[in-house]
């Protein structure tokens, strides 16, 4: 009965400490704070029995219950579109605003580069392909918003009695990232001890292509260690035909997993079903 008693009283404890602070409600956590200043792009809070000021971008805030009750939603965090795969490249953005993805997980650089056929080739057209290429390639890398740092485009250069014309071209790079990654416990919990799979499909993109590729690609999958880099999930394990040992999990269903890795110039994307 003693232990009854005690055991009410911790749950009653625990439930007034919490509501006596404010809730903030990430892509991936909630945090239990006080929160105490509320600035253009970030929050600043403290913890429980702390004073140091910690700080959370709002792109990464979904809303903050106030210990009040009034709930406060932010509009940064939802304005990313989702990404399921590969497949949904359209849904990625691209901004040239640094501050819009300051606080969300870094993927990897991207980059592409798209040329005309001929002198008289459409400049907007080429640019449209240079733009479709890098979402693509920010798609399989598991991003949902590019940060653009260059875009260069010529224009088309007529020929001349004494040098031959040159086609428009555009060059484009970036920084791939993504406001919601992976869970790592909802990973190792979704393939439970298991640690063999079979490829399902394989997508490819080289870099001089000029879209993704299947690949009639089959093979096992055995997983020698999941480890958990800053939030990534990162695979140790081997492919029988495929050089590569590390494999970064970048899309989870109820249905599959998706691994990505380089090869030279080239991307891929391994499907495994669960």
């Amino acid at each position: 009965m003693k232990f009854i008693y005690t055991t009410l009283f911790m749950l009653v404890f625990f439930e007034m400490a919490y509501s006596q602070q404010d809730t903030i409600v990430t892509n991936s956590e909630k945090i239990v704070c006080s929160v105490k200043e509320i600035t253009a792009d970030a929050v600043k809070f403290t913890y429980p029995g702390e004073d140091l000021i910690n700080t959370i971008y709002k792109n990464t805030i979904e809303k903050i219950t106030f210990k009040s009750g009034r709930v406060q939603k932010f509009a940064e965090a939802t304005s990313f579109k989702t990404v399921n795969g590969p497949e949904d490249f359209e849904n990625v953005s691209i901004t040239q605003v640094e501050s819009e993805v300051k606080g969300l997980f870094k993927l990897a650089n991207v980059s592409s580069k798209a040329k005309g056929t001929t002198s008289l080739s459409n400049i907007e057209r080429v640019k449209e392909r240079a733009y479709r290429k890098l979402k693509i390639e920010a798609a399989m890398q598991g991003a949902n918003v590019i940060y653009l740092t260059q875009q260069q485009t010529q224009g088309n250069q007529m020929g001349t009695k004494y040098q031959a014309g040159k086609s428009t071209e555009t060059n484009l790079d970036g920084v791939a990232y993504t406001n919601k990654i992976p869970k790592f416990e909802d990973f190792t919990a979704k393939i439970k001890n298991r640690n063999q799979f079979n490829v399902l499909a394989t997508l490819k993109l080289w870099s001089g292509g000029t879209d993704m590729e299947n690949d009639k690609f089959v093979g096992t999958l055995t997983i020698n260690s999941v480890t958990n880099e800053s939030g990534l999930i990162i695979i140790n394990g081997t492919i029988p035909k495929i050089d590569q040992s590390r494999f970064r999990v970048v899309y989870l269903t109820d249905k599959n997993f998706v691994l990505v890795y380089e090869d030279k110039s080239t991307i891929y994307d391994l499907v495994f079903p669960l």
